[in-house]
């Protein structure tokens, strides 16, 4: 069954559209932003170079073991209240984490940091899900969210660098509080009140501990090991004990009479094939971010500033292709062929940049990939989302939105450990500069295969009807309605 659309009015429609894509700006923000300043955050508060990882990590540890629930939440509670309340919770550890002053407690504002996206990601794709109808007005709704993304991302990686380089490390996390309070704000007054929350009888308590525990031991497991400074048997055992957790969430969905995630859901072809391509394009993107901060400022001794300005033309062909050329293309050729050739156009682009990556090349060599990456990354980001969405019912799209964004985050702990183990494996104490690239070079060829394999899961997509074959069925129907009339 198709998730219609409200009967929203078209100017209202563009202020939740404003909102929500405001918001998707704040997430994006936060993606970028903190990567640029990791050198000063590190050394200001003693970070070992193993523990650094962990500013990223553990906001990814917050955010892929909270997701399920907060989409759960938004089923159950409202999306207004969710949108709300992750908001809220996302300016308080922002806060907190501009205010820390030791490694622990900003790690610990990260995980809190997390959890409040987890609330926010899920209510933001169910707001556009159930605002915009399936088809041609949702496609462009989520070109518009997905190119406030791709600004986001570039906007971050620059105003890290100013920022840092203005007033230090802390900025990056205080800019966030009043953007965060603005959203929330605003929410009350744009977005439609939600209806009676339904009892608490209807809510899977056990499933969403399980769901909760599972996930955040996974993720914990995947960010975890030597590069971050653990060891291999507390990881293994971590990651046992996450798989284990999960296991049991899902023979409790199973028996369960209201679920936190029905299996039907994941028995979907739709959804399921969608969440495996979410996972790959995610691994190859993350650690592919990692990555490039690492060949921009350890090797090539670029300032935040000037790595903030490295990320703009990424983010600028990632924008284009989100906005008015996606939807485009997926009306004329639908979401599975779109989705296929965006993986392997993101392939084909990440291998010519860590090709091009060398320790004395020019900045420039580095374009060509960087156009093809970022315009098939751009166009790969909407479908993806829209693929994911596409079918499920009103009263479910919370928790759909919240399995593709825990795919999401999933896939960037995968990809992120990997290609950091690879990145690293075999370096000394004294390995040089060409040493280090040469890592960074494997490890993005090994990114780029992980987007190819993308692509081919992607065929396994159904097809779904072109907007403009749509069309042309209706009117041949009305046709032969009106012959039969006579």
């Amino acid at each position: 069954m198709s998730a219609l659309a409200p009967p929203t009015s078209l100017p209202r429609k563009g202020l939740v559209l404003a909102l929500i894509a405001f918001a998707q700006l704040i997430i994006a923000l936060d993606y970028n932003i903190v990567y640029v300043a990791l050198p000063d955050i590190g050394s200001r508060l003693g970070f070992s170079a193993q523990s650094l990882q962990w500013v990223v990590s553990a906001y990814a540890v917050g955010l892929g073991g909270f997701l399920l629930l907060g989409g759960r939440a938004v089923d159950r509670l409202g999306a207004r209240r969710v949108f709300t309340t992750g908001l809220i919770l996302y300016a308080v550890a922002s806060l907190a984490g501009g205010l820390a002053d030791s490694p622990g407690l900003l790690v610990a504002a990260r995980v809190v940091q997390g959890i409040g996206g987890a609330l926010l990601s899920p209510a933001t794709l169910a707001l556009v899900f159930r605002t915009f109808a399936e088809g041609a007005d949702r496609n462009r709704a989520l070109g518009i969210w997905g190119t406030v993304g791709g600004s986001g991302l570039a906007a971050g990686a620059l105003l890290g660098g100013v920022l840092t380089n203005a007033w230090g490390w802390s900025w990056v996390f205080y800019v966030n509080v009043p953007l965060a309070l603005l959203a929330a704000a605003l929410a009350p007054r744009l977005l439609d009140a939600d209806p009676p929350m339904r009892g608490a009888g209807g809510f899977d308590a056990l499933g969403a501990v399980l769901a909760t525990v599972g996930s955040t031991l996974l993720v914990f497991g995947l960010v975890s090991g030597p590069d971050a400074g653990w060891g291999s048997a507390r990881t293994a055992v971590t990651l046992a004990g996450g798989v284990v957790v999960l296991g049991l969430f899902v023979l409790t969905e199973a028996r369960g009479r209201s679920p936190l995630a029905p299996l039907r859901l994941l028995g979907s072809r739709q959804l399921a094939v969608s969440m495996a391509v979410i996972l790959a394009f995610q691994s190859a993107l993350g650690g592919g971010y990692y990555l490039f901060t690492t060949f921009l400022q350890p090797v090539r001794g670029y300032s935040a500033l000037q790595a903030g300005l490295a990320f703009l033309p990424l983010t600028a062909f990632s924008m284009a292709a989100a906005g008015k050329l996606t939807p485009l293309l997926i009306g004329r050729w639908g979401i599975r062929r779109m989705l296929a050739t965006g993986m392997l156009g993101s392939g084909i682009g990440q291998a010519l940049f860590f090709t091009g990556m060398t320790v004395d090349g020019s900045f420039w060599a580095l374009m060509p990939g960087t156009a093809i990456w970022g315009l098939c990354g751009g166009a790969t980001f909407v479908t993806m989302f829209a693929a994911a969405g596409t079918g499920a019912a009103p009263a479910e799209q919370g928790v759909a939105s919240g399995l593709a964004s825990t795919a999401q985050q999933i896939g960037g702990a995968i990809g992120l450990a990997v290609l950091i183990a690879v990145a690293n494996s075999g370096l000394g104490a004294d390995a040089g500069a060409t040493q280090i690239v040469d890592g960074l070079r494997t490890a993005g060829w090994i990114a780029a295969a992980i987007s190819v394999v993308g692509a081919g899961a992607a065929l396994l997509l159904a097809r779904t009807p072109k907007e403009g074959a749509v069309v042309v069925s209706g009117e041949r129907a009305a046709v032969q309605e009106r012959t039969a009339a006579l």
